[in-house]
């Protein structure tokens, strides 16, 4: 009875949880599968998986899904190591350190748009940026990163904002760890890196699978960055599958074209979430 009951009070979220997802996936699966440009009202005919290979066949498919991983990889990377380094650090106690652990986050908390803006004009402009500033003032020409290395700049601008939430996660694990297990290995002689390597990043093992699979979902659709900052180029340098997608629905006004990348972006993500959970785990809790 008690069952029956708990089952029924549950059925509204249930239901409306499955009509949210179902809904604008059902939607996407059709439009990927009839002819729906925008340009020619009313010709949405039947097409099958003429719109995947039309998105496959794209110029920018091949460097798109390339940016995409290279993004998505260096970023985990970063903010992994970085995060788990700060996080050692800021962990001990010290004189100010409520607000460097402030200092640390408030990055996560501004909008990716604002955060291209400021990296796009206060950082890495080649006239009046802070890095062509530091670049003059030690005799060198200053450089163009958006046009010369826009993957990079991409790079840099994500981990920057991305970096303070595995610092946050980080840090709320480590002050769960068991301070007398250390104090133990201490008076065995164990250093500084010993009680890092062997307590501290085990200790940290659910904590970075968890940062690595969040940031993945976000990461794979990265996109006001690279609309900001550098809009794609030049070229398809910094053109990922979220971006082409963009590209196929909003400037080609191809939505079944667009809708085919939307699924094709969808199982990649989960192909890659998949294996980098299991590779961390594996590699972590041994």
């Amino acid at each position: 009875m008690k069952r029956s009951i708990t089952r029924l009070l549950m059925a509204p979220s249930v239901i409306m949880l499955l009509v949210w997802m179902i809904i604008p996936l059902s939607m996407t699966i059709y439009f990927s599968t009839i002819r729906y440009n925008l340009l020619y009202p009313g010709q949405n005919n039947f097409v099958g998986w003429m719109n995947f290979e039309f998105f496959i066949t794209d110029p920018g498919f091949i460097p798109a899904v390339s940016n995409t991983l290279i993004l998505l990889l260096s970023v985990l990377i970063i903010t992994v190591v970085l995060g788990v380094m700060l996080s050692a650090l800021i962990d001990k106690p010290f004189f100010g350190q409520g607000i460097v652990r402030v200092l640390l986050i408030s990055p996560f908390f501004i909008m990716p748009t604002v955060n291209a803006l400021i990296w796009k004009n206060m950082m890495m402009n080649p006239v009046y940026g802070i890095f062509a500033w530091i670049s003059q003032s030690l005799g060198l020409e200053p450089i163009d990163w958006l046009s010369s290395y826009p993957l990079m700049s991409v790079i840099i601008m994500v981990s920057w904002q991305w970096l303070p939430f595995a610092i946050l996660v980080f840090v709320t694990a480590l002050q769960s760890q068991d301070t007398e297990q250390k104090e133990a290995a201490q008076m065995d002689g164990a250093t500084g890196w010993h009680i890092f390597r062997y307590l501290t990043i085990p200790h940290l093992a659910r904590p970075i699978a968890v940062v690595i699979m969040i940031e993945t979902i976000f990461l794979l659709a990265v996109f006001a960055e690279i609309f900001v900052s550098t809009g794609g180029g030049p070229g398809y340098d910094s053109t990922n599958l979220a971006y082409l997608i963009y590209n196929q629905a909003l400037l080609q006004y191809d939505v079944g074209v667009a809708s085919a990348g939307g699924l094709f972006a969808v199982i990649l993500a989960n192909i890659v979430a998949f294996f980098l959970i299991r590779a961390v785990g594996k590699n972590l809790t041994v």
